[in-house]
């Protein structure tokens, strides 16, 4: 009987030690996600702010080329 007790707490200590990595896992890529994430969100925001001075100089090109066309 002892060793039964014995054998289940040390499956338990298993167990437990088993959630303890497997939770600090899940905290690791919770922030790793949210770095993914904000790095994301930077690059967006670098390429909107990049396709609209394309597009300025774009329309701008087109006014030049339709002045140069009269």
């Amino acid at each position: 009987m002892a060793d039964i007790k014995q054998q289940i707490f040390q499956e338990l200590a298993h167990l437990e030690d088993a959630v303890v990595r497997l939770r600090g896992t899940a905290i690791h890529a919770g922030k790793q996600t949210d770095l993914e994430v904000a790095i994301l969100t930077e690059q967006v925001r670098a390429l909107r702010d990049k396709n609209a001075h394309a597009s300025k100089m774009i329309d701008e090109s087109i006014s030049i080329l339709e002045k140069l066309k009269k």
